[in-house]
């Protein structure tokens, strides 16, 4: 989730997706948080065409404000979702990036794991905190990771984790499940920690697990067709962050 608090969210996002990459995964960025580019001013006729490949195995969308403008009469913006996965259907793991009240309408009627992103300064996990009570309230979400942005020797970090989650727990009611740091400083292409290994790992398992909550066979990020019994899931996996 989007958080206007932390100022390497981009470092973040350029980092999961040299992990994911480096996995030999095809990773398309989507880039939505208020602070974002502005879409191409071709994104409303064809979205493919601004999707830009910016690394190897990496494309990137810049799509600020584009989950409004596929928002239904029921409120649910999921129909971006669709249209993401049609325009990059090399695509195998989407990196969504968006504020809380735009992933509440991404979110409305599917079955994820939202990422908090947060930095080690209390205004930071606020705004992470607020962000997890937003999706919990409005669609029912109760389970979350964090990645925090912050320097390995910061004295904060190891506690930050146990409290936003005792936070998560004994007020929403809902689980972090798991955390990982990533160094802004650190190198661009040093691998994963154990940590953010686990945590990338069981986003992606996420679309392995059947959930009566879905609104298709296949996971949250799954392109749309008609509900099936027995359908095969779709290689594409979406982390809402």
């Amino acid at each position: 989730m989007a958080n206007p608090h932390v100022a390497f969210c981009g470092v973040v996002l350029d980092r999961l997706a040299a992990v994911l990459a480096a996995q030999g995964r095809e990773v398309l960025v989507v880039d939505a948080a208020a602070t974002s580019p502005m879409p191409h001013e071709l994104a409303g006729l064809d979205l493919s065409a601004c999707v830009e490949q910016i690394a190897t195995r990496v494309s990137y969308l810049p799509a600020r404000g584009l989950p409004a403008s596929h928002v239904d009469t029921r409120g649910s913006a999921a129909g971006f979702i669709d249209a993401v996965l049609q325009a990059a259907p090399q695509a195998e793991v989407v990196l969504l990036h968006a504020d809380g009240i735009d992933l509440t309408r991404l979110l409305k009627h599917r079955a994820a794991r939202p990422v908090l992103v947060g930095a080690d300064h209390p205004e930071s996990i606020k705004h992470a905190y607020a962000g997890a009570k937003l999706l919990a309230g409005r669609c029912g979400l109760m389970t979350f990771d964090l990645l925090l942005a912050a320097a390995p020797h910061s004295p904060r970090v190891a506690s930050i984790p146990s409290s936003l989650g005792g936070c998560v727990e004994n007020f929403l009611g809902a689980l972090l499940r798991h955390s990982a740091l990533i160094d802004p400083a650190g190198a661009a292409g040093e691998p994963a920690s154990p940590a953010l290994a686990r945590l990338l790992a069981e986003q992606l398992r996420l679309d392995e697990l059947p959930s009566p909550a879905r609104p298709y066979a296949p996971a949250p990020s799954a392109t749309a067709q008609p509900p099936a019994a027995h359908a095969h899931p779709n290689p594409n996996r979406t982390a809402y962050l």
